[in-house]
């Protein structure tokens, strides 16, 4: 089932998620619908308070950006099959050089900037079936993570423009907190009913 996404201005985008037991209810079908709603709104990752839930559960597929033009042949085949659950996750270590990549959120539609992410991190989680893992990741697949896990921190990627960047976007940021943008998915916004 498709989910609403809930827009830019929700008080839960800002909230830490908590953790959650394996008895969670509906469990299975709630990834099921977010997988569901990541896909049908064209993204690469989805976490739990964008639909509305102030848990640690995020999705992610990186196959979209296989095809990216300076991608190694290694690098496309390893993003080509990178689609995991992320349950309770927690960044050990984020390592490597810096670097700059345009982001954009499902939360917040139509705005792209620039975020700087170290190019490495070591995560260790739960998978759908609470099976533990721990992982060292780079590159795309890593910021996609470092995106996604934010989100359980209460942290969107415009919090890490700087204040330029932030005065030029206010008043996008605003029309979408007013339900004033159009997006060809299902929205929730702060100060106006979903449709």
């Amino acid at each position: 089932m498709i989910l609403s996404i809930v827009g830019y201005g929700d008080p839960v985008l800002r909230k830490i998620g908590e953790d959650i037991a394996e008895d969670y209810p509906n469990l299975s079908e709630l990834i099921a619908n977010m997988y569901d709603t990541m896909y049908s709104a064209s993204g690469v990752g989805l976490a739990a308070p964008q639909i509305g839930l102030p848990i640690r559960l995020f999705v992610v597929d990186c196959a979209p950006f296989a095809e990216m033009e300076d991608n190694t042949a290694e690098e496309i085949a390893f993003l080509k099959e990178y689609k995991r659950t992320f349950i309770n996750a927690k960044i050990l270590s984020e390592e490597g050089n810096e670097w700059s990549f345009n982001e954009g959120c499902l939360s917040i539609p139509d705005i792209h900037e620039a975020v700087i992410r170290k190019e490495q991190i070591t995560i260790e989680y739960y998978d759908e079936n609470f099976t533990k893992y721990t992982e060292t990741i780079n590159g795309l697949a890593a910021r996609v993570i470092q995106h996604e896990y934010d989100h359980i921190e209460g942290i969107l990627f415009t919090d890490k423009l700087s204040t330029l960047k932030k005065k030029l976007i206010a008043k996008r940021l605003k029309n979408i907190m007013e339900g004033k943008v159009f997006t060809d998915y299902k929205m929730k916004f702060a100060s106006k009913k979903g449709r």
